[in-house]
């Protein structure tokens, strides 16, 4: 087994109906751009009404169709926000807790330590997020996941990841292993992928291999780590 083998994300994702909420961070091969994307997935109706919008950097998730929202609490959210010099991307509500408290002087895993998987049980759903800091031309990041001790939600264990940027290689956490009833929660390390140089070619690896009654929206932003500047991509299948 090679531990330090490099995944096609497309194939890791392609015969994978309910990998969930995902998020991919890392630098293009030529090392020159820092990429971060998120992805949701659904299975009820209320959990596919949704679409993104980005203003100014921010991305959230929002009705399709406000009249048809059941429950907001878990699916309507900040899922990116800027702060100075970081880029923050999670799949719930704690995007406000880390900004917050990381303005009050708290790094970013003792803001996560605030909060705990999401209260829908049997599911359990596992709380996912990641952040950029770019400095000096360069970055590095961090990838979390909080999720249940066990199936009856009785402690939370939170796991932190943290990595140097390294051309090429990106990382891949997302909240669930495969579909299910209950969903089982996504098991070990953040899974190592491809990055490529080309945004448009990981949008496209992205939303055409991730299943297609599932899928709802994806967003994915390319950062030049010279000038700072960014350019994104979002698609919503809800158009």
């Amino acid at each position: 087994m090679d531990i330090y083998r490099i995944n096609d994300i497309g194939a890791l994702i392609k015969d994978n109906a309910y990998v969930g909420r995902g998020i991919v961070i890392g630098a293009s091969a030529d090392g020159s751009k820092a990429a971060a994307a998120y992805f949701i997935m659904g299975r009820s109706e209320n959990s596919r009404n949704r679409i993104f919008t980005e203003k100014d950097g921010e991305v959230k998730t929002e009705p399709f169709d406000a009249s048809r929202v059941e429950d907001p609490s878990l699916i309507i959210y900040s899922a990116v926000r800027r702060l100075q010099n970081k880029l923050i991307v999670t799949n719930g509500d704690q995007t406000d807790t880390i900004c917050d408290l990381m303005n009050a002087g708290k790094s970013f895993k003792e803001a996560l330590e605030t909060r705990e998987f999401e209260p829908d049980a049997p599911n359990l759903t596992p709380r996912i997020s990641g952040i950029l800091y770019f400095k000096d031309g360069g970055f590095s990041y961090e990838m979390s996941i909080l999720k249940s001790i066990d199936g009856a939600g009785s402690g939370c264990c939170r796991y932190t990841f943290s990595y140097p940027m390294t051309a090429g290689l990106g990382h891949f956490l997302h909240t669930y292993v495969c579909d299910g009833s209950p969903i089982p929660t996504f098991q070990g390390e953040p899974e190592r992928v491809e990055i490529p140089d080309d945004i448009d070619r990981l949008t496209e690896t992205l939303w055409n291999n991730l299943n297609k009654d599932n899928k709802i929206s994806l967003y994915v932003c390319y950062t030049d780590l010279k000038t700072g500047k960014y350019e994104h991509r979002i698609i919503n299948k809800n158009k």
